[in-house]
């Protein structure tokens, strides 16, 4: 093992021999090494005359650019686009977006937190903390109701063994059947990965105020009899609330709540400030209690500065820069929330509609009250039929999320095309049930 990954997992376990218990094989021989990015670094602190390191162009200390590009975004000084990012991210913009997770969620404290480090995007913060984290044979606990691309991740990648429970019961979010898995899973192997988004893709939920601070006791009553958890909190629709919902980050009730439990916040500027092709997101930890926090989080930091280093070497440079002047703005806020009150008005409406019993006899909608999609569960017929049927005759397509489950995206349809749309399902899967039954 290489001698700087040693040093950082020697003061990871000083700082909690808990989390150094939690990291993969691979989590334990990261390392960033101090080749050219780290000399780099100090070249940039210290070179006054001349700093002959990076790999780039400049004249007059300005990065080369190319005036037929330039010209298209000139509202930025070259240097803050053309130029390699730091591997980490540019450092304002990591401030910045900290300063934006503790108004968000300001049950936080600022000193169990992380500096958020810059990914590309989300899915690039799962795969980091699927690396950092993630064994062969470890098990990952998540509702049954989840984004497909986590099976990639976490079990075709990492090989984790993908445990589910059933995501509601009733109408409320299933907290019961959510901590006898983690127990359950516990016992088999004394760490267990969970994996929590909210709100919640594909069906549009995050869990009630009460919910939200029964799972995270919950949580914390395992860690506490000596289960390892790892808690992530998939943030990617954070933001978009709409009714009687938990409005912080599960991350904020699970920081430093156990000596047990390091929390791994994930989330982007990609669906909060709706600039998908951007690809910025974040990673933050929060240490767990009773460990050395600043010590321990220097030192994880550095592991996924590694792992981003021996990867990808950098995020995007323009679209750091555009999403921190954003976040400098003083129109952001009530720019993003006139686009959230637009989503609001069609969950509404949505809403409204599935709730007809006229409906009920073939397809019942599951709970939803955030996010950009719900999910309805079909009676009588298989939902990639259905699929087919609203696609090749319709032209309407929607996602058959399971065998029973079609996954509706309210966010890109319009409020008054809402009511046409549902009434063109239910048509739907009339006309699959019949075709069906013809070919029986």
């Amino acid at each position: 093992m290489n001698p700087l990954a040693i040093e950082l997992n020697d003061a990871i376990h000083c700082a909690s021999e808990s989390a150094l218990k939690m990291l993969s094989k691979l989590g334990l021989e990261l390392y960033m090494p101090k080749g050219i990015i780290t000399q780099a670094a100090q070249a940039k602190q210290k070179a006054y005359k001349y700093n002959a390191t990076l790999g780039i162009a400049t004249r007059g200390g300005k990065p080369f650019y190319l005036p037929c590009i330039y010209n298209c975004i000139d509202a930025f000084p070259p240097e803050d686009l053309f130029s390699y990012a730091p591997t980490k991210g540019v450092e304002e913009l990591r401030e910045a977006w900290k300063e934006k997770i503790l108004r968000d969620n300001p049950s936080l404290q600022a000193d169990l937190i992380s500096l958020p480090i810059v990914t590309n995007a989300l899915t690039h913060g799962l795969s980091i903390t699927a690396d950092l984290f993630c064994n062969e044979g470890d098990y990952l606990v998540t509702p049954n109701k989840f984004w497909g691309n986590y099976r990639l991740i976490f079990s075709v990648r990492r090989g984790a063994n993908i445990s589910t429970f059933n995501t509601f019961d009733g109408v409320n979010f299933n907290v019961n059947g959510l901590l006898e898995k983690v127990e359950e899973c516990g016992k088999l192997k004394g760490k267990v990965i969970v994996l929590l988004n909210f709100p919640n893709n594909p069906a549009g939920y995050t869990p009630t105020e009460q919910e939200a601070l029964d799972l995270a006791q919950g949580l914390k009553k395992i860690a506490d009899s000596g289960v390892q958890l790892v808690c992530i909190t998939d943030d990617a629709y954070f933001g978009m609330f709409y009714s009687n919902c938990f409005r912080q980050s599960i991350f904020s009730l699970l920081s430093g709540i156990s000596p047990n439990i390091l929390s791994v916040k994930l989330d982007a500027a990609t669906k909060e400030m709706f600039v998908w092709g951007f690809r910025v997101g974040f990673i933050t930890f929060s240490a767990p209690s009773g460990a050395k926090g600043d010590i321990l989080l220097h030192a994880l930091e550095k592991k996924v500065e590694g792992l981003i280093r021996g990867t990808i070497s950098n995020c995007s440079h323009p679209s750091q820069s555009m999403v921190l002047r954003a976040l400098k703005h003083p129109s952001l806020t009530d720019e993003i929330n006139e686009n959230v009150a637009i989503l609001t008005r069609r969950a509404a409406k949505t809403k409204e509609i599935v709730s007809h019993p006229k409906y009920r006899d073939r397809f019942i909608p599951y709970p939803f009250n955030s996010g950009y999609f719900l999910c309805i569960k079909i009676e009588g017929v298989d939902a990639e039929d259905v699929r087919l049927r609203l696609l090749d005759r319709y032209g309407i397509g929607v996602i058959a999320a399971s065998s029973t489950d079609l996954r509706i995206a309210f966010s890109s349809v319009e409020e008054e095309n809402l009511e046409d749309l549902f009434n063109t399902i239910y048509n739907a899967i009339g006309e699959t049930r019949e075709i069906s039954q013809t070919k029986q």
